[in-house]
């Protein structure tokens, strides 16, 4: 098992880290190159994944069987599973928003939407008369749609981290331990991002240490869905939706006082707090199988 997990992680981690170097020489989270560069990112831990499957050697059907690319064995419940992903993730971004208000984390404004205003200002458009209108379709998009157009990239992620990653540190380590593992594992990766800050600007480099513990939260829930089904694809769907929604619910915030993504939405502390008991409550519930050792 180590030779595969060293080719894995040399690949994904080593090409995140080449291919984020020119946005590290130019300007940071200012660079031009910013956006190409993390889309790119992204593609990392399946060239890692196909790393592994050239020196295993593994016949294809059942590299994909192992690595989740399948509906697994029962595709009734993956269904159910992804369609419980791509409408659960806006309802948990919107509850997580929700509760860091009550809490008097962030503050709203559901009447001015100035921070929505705001961002479509700085894109050179002038902000609509019906704003409120604009939102709405915004954030019924971004949960419809969002998993769709992301799909391409959230996969690219998904096949290494649960399709691949997951399933071996289970068997080896345990339910719990093995998706703790995974998920630092899949948060470490992100620090040519998150050491710019990225995610959370107030925090500077310390942002990467502070995704680090979204990801161990929220790698718990997209495991469940791997481990659960035998497939990535409600994982898949998780993702591309997590990505789409959280960015949009955040600009419900006011400008005036934006949010401070260490506290609020999803991604903050409110967030881990909830992603932490919606696991807790999933592994207690429906508890899922150790897989068995791999070769």
């Amino acid at each position: 098992m180590k030779r595969p997990l060293l080719v894995f992680i040399a690949l994904a981690f080593g090409l995140s880290w080449a291919i984020m170097l020119p946005v590290w020489l130019d300007g940071g989270l200012d660079s031009p190159l910013l956006a190409l560069s993390a889309s790119l990112m992204m593609l990392t831990p399946t060239l890692g994944v196909l790393g592994v499957w050239a020196v295993s050697r593994t016949p294809a059907r059942e590299w994909a069987r192992r690595t989740g690319l399948t509906l697994g064995e029962r595709r009734r419940r993956t269904g159910g599973l992804v369609l419980a992903a791509w409408l659960g993730v806006p309802l948990l971004a919107l509850l997580a928003m929700g509760i860091s208000a009550a809490l008097g984390l962030v503050s709203l404004d559901l009447g001015r939407l100035s921070l929505f205003r705001e961002a479509i200002e700085e894109g050179g458009v002038s902000a609509p008369a019906d704003l409120g209108s604009v939102a709405v379709l915004q954030l019924v998009v971004a949960t419809l749609v969002g998993p769709v157009v992301n799909a391409v990239l959230a996969f690219s992620e998904e096949w290494g981290w649960r399709g691949w990653l997951v399933p071996r540190l289970v068997s080896s380590n345990g339910v719990l331990a093995g998706l703790v593992f995974s998920g630092a594992v899949w948060g470490l990766w992100h620090a040519p991002l998150t050491l710019l800050g990225y995610n959370y600007p107030l925090l500077g480099s310390w942002a990467a240490l502070c995704f680090i513990g979204f990801c161990v939260l929220a790698g718990v829930l997209l495991g469940w869905l791997r481990l659960r089904t035998g497939s990535i694809w409600p994982a898949v769907v998780a993702h591309g939706s997590l990505n789409a929604i959280v960015p949009q619910v955040l600009l419900l915030g006011d400008a005036a006082a934006p949010p401070n993504e260490v506290l609020a939405g999803l991604t903050g502390l409110t967030g881990w707090a909830l992603l932490a008991l919606t696991g807790a409550a999933l592994l207690r519930l429906i508890p899922v199988r150790r897989p068995q050792p791999v070769g």
